[in-house]
């Protein structure tokens, strides 16, 4: 993983598409580790009462609460999203990006992750229907977990 040195790593998650069981983890991760932990989407949003755990809601419209992650977040900073486009920009930038199902994207990975992102939206446009990815399971919850674990004691040095 990146370097994440700075004075205070930032969780920022991209909520709109973050499925529930997600976003419990990454509360009770706030609240245990005392990091700062943003959730952006162009909907209101119920969080924990926290001194860690903030919302941000943005007018809704097309890349608005990926532009304001990205605008907002600092190199070493996690952000979790399912959003490919989004991650490759957190990676320019010095960030870390991980998926709801724990899969780190990497400038190794990402080429390969666009490309296949842009064949599967193209495949409906010729009559192939994908069906979307399958429901979250519980190996993808522990594989977040164990991910979020591994930033989170990287960037205390542990």
């Amino acid at each position: 993983m990146p370097d994440s040195s700075s004075a205070v790593s930032r969780i920022w998650v991209d909520a709109d598409a973050c499925p529930g069981v997600i976003k419990e983890i990454l509360f009770r991760a706030a609240e245990r580790v005392r990091i700062p932990l943003t959730l952006v989407a162009n909907q209101w949003l119920r969080t924990p009462p926290s001194r860690c755990i903030t919302a941000i809601q943005v007018p809704p419209g097309l890349d608005v609460a990926d532009n304001v992650i990205v605008e907002r977040m600092a190199a070493g900073d996690l952000v979790v999203t399912q959003d490919i486009p989004l991650a490759a920009l957190v990676l320019e930038k010095g960030g870390v990006a991980l998926n709801p199902r724990g899969q780190l994207y990497t400038p190794d990975n990402m080429a390969e992750r666009l490309s296949m992102r842009n064949f599967m939206e193209e495949l409906p446009g010729a009559g192939i229907q994908t069906g979307g990815p399958p429901p979250l399971d519980a190996r993808d919850r522990q594989r977040f977990a164990a991910a979020l674990d591994r930033w989170l004691a990287h960037r205390s040095g542990s």
